[in-house]
C-alpha cells in the first residue's frame, strides 16, 4: 500500500504528540499520558487488530511486558503480521525498545497514517476491551481503564455540584475555591510534564545528529587508515583535523604551513641535486687538472718542443756540411 513506505517529509510525521495520544486512547479506550508508555507493541499489535480484524492473534500479546525480551515478543507478532500483509515497513526494535519517545512517537505516527489509509470506519466499530480481554495483562489494564473513567466521571460530578450556589453553607464556597487551586496546580503540573516532554524530544533529535555525523567521521577516519593512503600528506592532514582537541584551535594553521614547506622541498630538491653535482664536476675537473700524471704529460710536451727548437737553430748556422 501507498502508506507503507511514507517520506519523512509527509504530512504524518508533522502530527503533534496530544493528537497522536488522543487517537490511541479513543481508538483502544486506554489512558496513555505519554507516548512511550506504548514502547511494549502491544498498542502496535491491537491497533493491527483494529484495521484487520481476525489477522493479529491476540492471545499471544501482552501487555503486561516490562523487560525487553518480552517486549520483543510483541514485536515479533506485529512483524508476522506485517509480512501476511506484505507491509515492508522496518521497524527498528531496538530503539522503541528502549523507551524513547522521539522513535515512538515517530513509529506511531506512522500507525496512525497507515490506519487512515486502510479504514477509518473499521476502528469506530472496534470494541477494543473485548479484544483486550485475551490478551496476557488486557483485564488488569481494562480494569484500570474503567476503573479511571470511574473517577473522572466522579469528580467531574463533584466539580458541576461545587459549582452550584449554595446560599445556606458558607463552607461550599471555601471547598469550592480549594478545589479551583487544585485544578490550578493539576494545570500547571500538566505544563511541566508537557515542557518535559518537548525536551526529552529534542535531547533525542540531537543524539540522532550526533550519531549520524559520528558515523560520517568514522567513515573518514578508516578511509584514512588504508595502507595505499596513510602516507600521504593530504591523509595526514586529514588525521590532525580529526584528532584534534578543543585547545589546539591552530591545527588548520600548522597543517597548511606543513603542506607547504612540504611543497617547496619538492620544487628545490631538484636544483640542489644539479648544483651539488656541478660542484663536485668542478671539484674533479681541477684534480684532473692538478695531477701528477698531466704534469709529466705537460713536461715531455714541452722538452719536445725544445728539441725541435734546437734542430730547426741548427739547421739555419753556417755548418760545413750544409755546403755540400
Amino acid at each position: 500500500m501507498a502508506a507503507t513506505n511514507i517520506g519523512m517529509m509527509d504530512g504524518a510525521y508533522f502530527v503533534g504528540r496530544s493528537e497522536i495520544l488522543a487517537w490511541i486512547n479513543s481508538t483502544l479506550q486506554l489512558n496513555l499520558s505519554k507516548v512511550e508508555e506504548a514502547a511494549s507493541g502491544a498498542v502496535q499489535c491491537q491497533l493491527m487488530d483494529a484495521v484487520h480484524p481476525g489477522m493479529v492473534p491476540m492471545h499471544k500479546v501482552n501487555f503486561d511486558a516490562k523487560n525487553e525480551y518480552e517486549m520483543i515478543q510483541n514485536y515479533k507478532v506485529l512483524q508476522d503480521v506485517f509480512n501476511k500483509l506484505k507491509i515492508t515497513k522496518h521497524i527498528e526494535v531496538s530503539k522503541l525498545v528502549k523507551g524513547r519517545p522521539l522513535d515512538n512517537l515517530e513509529f506511531m505516527q506512522w500507525m496512525k497514517r497507515y490506519c487512515d489509509s486502510v479504514n477509518g470506519s473499521t476502528l469506530k466499530n472496534y470494541n477494543a476491551l473485548e479484544r483486550r480481554d485475551s490478551c496476557k495483562g488486557g483485564k488488569e489494564v481494562n480494569k484500570k481503564v474503567s476503573t479511571v473513567l470511574t473517577s473522572s466521571k466522579t469528580s467531574t460530578n463533584a466539580r458541576t455540584n461545587s459549582l452550584q450556589p449554595n446560599k445556606k453553607n458558607d463552607t461550599s464556597s471555601a471547598n469550592a475555591m480549594q478545589k479551583a487551586s487544585k485544578l490550578a496546580t493539576t494545570a500547571e503540573v500538566d505544563t511541566y510534564d508537557e515542557q518535559i516532554t518537548e525536551m526529552k524530544l529534542f535531547v533525542d533529535s540531537l543524539e540522532k545528529e550526533r550519531d549520524y555525523y559520528y558515523a560520517k567521521l568514522r567513515d573518514i577516519e578508516i578511509l584514512c587508515q588504508g595502507p595505499d593512503v596513510e602516507h600521504l600528506p593530504i591523509v595526514q592532514t586529514i588525521q590532525g583535523i580529526l584528532y584534534s582537541t578543543y585547545n589546539n584551535g591552530s591545527v588548520m594553521e600548522e597543517e597548511a604551513q606543513m603542506m607547504t614547506s612540504q611543497k617547496e622541498q619538492l620544487f628545490l630538491s631538484p636544483i640542489l641535486e644539479n648544483s651539488a653535482e656541478q660542484v663536485k664536476q668542478e671539484s674533479q675537473k681541477r684534480k684532473n687538472i692538478s695531477s701528477p700524471e698531466s704534469d709529466m704529460l705537460f713536461s715531455s710536451t714541452a722538452s719536445q718542443r725544445q728539441r725541435l727548437s734546437d734542430i730547426s737553430e741548427f739547421q739555419h748556422c753556417e755548418s760545413p756540411l750544409t755546403n755540400f
